[in-house]
């Protein structure tokens, strides 16, 4: 196995509190074969430096890309267009946490047995959550119910983008395919759950391989307390109701995959991005709909939503 080469995809902005810590965690792996590949999405503090100096204590195990601020989406998509096509496995990381030391081995360990290489295929996996110093507050997010799916993927994304590793066939079918627009998508993790269960194989390990540092400037947070919860459950329901972006991520797959597709998985899409513009309509779609989210209630409250025309 020690053949099979691993590149760790970083998107990194003003991260100089924490990327020292997580790029040394990378490089401590069990696994031997791993490289960095980091795209600063154009940073103000020392974050450059940082990693310019990693650079030298560590040379030749990391790549830099200066860039211009494209957000964290965009970012995380010119990581995986610019990545070493030679690399066997990628993995999406983030600038502030740490990876347990046999993340990457376990990972790999799970997919090459599970998984045959020509299947696009991605692992993510739960976290330990911590406090910005790293003490642990227990195990997030619980494991998926009914498990992943694409129908699954239409309402909800269940994969921690800096716990997934995914294949070369994986990152074939994003290179591949047209341009993706960034601003119609929710998270560049939801794209690829979205891709990857449309066309191969999705596997969710219950054991947590990092440590998932929460702190004052997350992009996304997870939290295991009940006021923690509802409030994150609060904004991502804020997030795929306030501005239409549920069906724009839609309607942007189905523009890009849509000639692909085949079966329930076309027509779910299909009835999900069609037009509701009434009452008799939205009712229509629910009763058709199979998409669902892990939680019963949140999967009807999406369909409440769905009714009253919100989503």
């Amino acid at each position: 196995m020690s053949t099979v080469k691993v590149q760790v995809l970083l998107s990194s902005y003003n991260g100089d509190s924490y990327i020292t810590e997580q790029v040394q965690s990378i490089l401590r792996q069990s696994y031997p074969e791993v490289s960095i590949l980091i795209r600063d999405d154009g940073s103000t503090d020392s974050t450059i430096e940082l990693v310019e100096e990693l650079m030298r204590i560590y040379p030749g195990r990391i790549t830099l890309i200066p860039g211009s601020n494209v957000g964290v989406v965009a970012s995380f998509f010119e990581l995986l267009r610019s990545a070493d096509p030679e690399a066997d496995y990628y993995c999406f990381c983030d600038q502030d946490d740490v990876w347990l030391e046999h993340k990457v081995e376990e990972a790999v360990k799970r997919l090459e047995s599970s998984v045959h290489a020509e299947v696009p295929a991605m692992l993510s996996t739960s976290t330990y959550l911590t406090d910005e110093n790293l003490n642990r507050k227990g195990i997030w997010p619980k494991p998926p119910a009914r498990g992943p799916s694409f129908l699954n993927a239409l309402f909800e994304n269940i994969a921690i983008g800096a716990t997934i590793t995914m294949n070369t066939s994986a990152r074939n079918l994003f290179i591949q395919c047209s341009p993706v627009n960034s601003k119609q998508v929710m998270m560049h993790d939801w794209w690829v759950y979205l891709m990857v269960s449309a066309f191969g194989t999705v596997i969710y390990d219950h054991t947590p391989s990092m440590l998932y540092r929460q702190h004052g400037h997350n992009v996304v947070g997870g939290s295991n307390s009940l006021l923690g919860k509802l409030k994150s459950k609060w904004a991502s329901f804020k997030r795929h109701t306030g501005n239409g972006l549920l069906r724009k991520q839609a309607q942007e797959f189905y523009r890009i995959y849509g000639p692909r597709l085949q079966g329930e998985r076309k027509e779910q899409l299909e009835e999900f991005i069609g037009p509701r513009n009434s009452f008799l309509s939205r009712v229509h779609y629910v009763r058709k709909c199979r998409s669902y989210r892990q939680s019963r209630v949140e999967t009807l409250l999406f369909k409440l939503f769905i009714l009253t025309g919100f989503i």
